[in-house]
């Protein structure tokens, strides 16, 4: 374990702490992967499933779809687009027709894991205490944290003052290795040593990270190049009511103003 720590503080320069991705970019050259796609996860089937015909089916559909979809496949949709997957909402997603968001666990840098979204639905908090719109924006590796910012900054210079809105920076470390506890606690560690300072505003960015197999929730999401960030906005029932994309424009932004307005306005 003091070696460990020894090769994180001697190898090691953070110069966005906020974020575990960049730190984890660092980590994965000294771990023996022969193949970058395998970065991105390193699952193995549950011994005791091995004869559970369900699980051994579904097992080889996870691995012919990301055989299909690979490292080198989102490089090259970065190449075309920039990251930008597609255009983001013009206006909000009707309340009726809008999906919700699947639930996942974080965690902050001190250790405290919380799930989100924000609802009453899936957190022991009042009514009154959930946010009316929370803004979750998604990070899957290093490549994406200056589209992170491109969207998060304009949005507290817009919301800093409300009190019913939240924002959260999420970074998704799934390398097996990484997730295993010894590891992840160091990790965290250094990101709260390392913490980012903070706006003189009422809504502050809130960093956290998800550890572990992420494809279900990718899968519900449809999100399939990890290279690029995706912005949701969320509303207090936990639903989707809009979403963007790779670098913001001035035009998406000022759509995700408005949008964001409805929902503090919406009964």
């Amino acid at each position: 374990m003091l070696g460990t720590k020894r090769l994180l503080s001697q190898r090691f320069t953070i110069h966005h702490a906020r974020n575990l991705s960049k730190v984890v970019d660092k980590l994965l050259p000294v771990i023996p992967l022969r193949d970058p796609s395998q970065w991105s996860s390193r699952r193995f089937l549950d011994i005791y499933q091995f004869g559970n015909k369900a699980a051994i089916e579904k097992e080889r559909a996870r691995l012919k779809d990301e055989m299909n979809r690979g490292y080198f496949a989102d490089i090259s949709e970065m190449k075309q687009h920039g990251g930008k997957i597609a255009v983001a909402n013009k206006i909000i997603v009707p309340a009726m027709t809008a999906m919700k968001f699947p639930v996942t666990e974080v965690s902050y840098p001190d250790g405290i894991s919380i799930k989100l979204p924000i609802t009453s639905e899936n957190v022991n908090t009042a009514k009154s205490d959930v946010p009316k719109a929370s803004v979750l924006c998604l990070s899957f590796r290093a490549s994406s944290l200056a589209m992170v910012d491109s969207w998060s900054i304009p949005f507290l210079d817009a919301f800093g003052q409300s009190k019913n809105v939240q924002l959260y920076e999420v970074s998704f470390i799934d390398s097996w290795l990484l997730t295993r506890n010894p590891i992840k606690k160091i990790l965290l560690r250094i990101m709260r040593k390392s913490k980012p300072a903070e706006r003189n505003n009422i809504v502050q960015s809130q960093i956290v990270y998800s550890f572990g197999d992420h494809y279900d929730f990718r899968k519900e999401l449809k999100i399939l190049n990890l290279l690029t960030g995706y912005i949701y906005l969320i509303d207090k029932l936990g639903r989707i009511r809009w979403q963007g994309s790779g670098f913001a424009t001035p035009d998406e932004l000022s759509s995700l103003v408005s949008c964001t307005s409805f929902l503090l306005e919406e009964k």
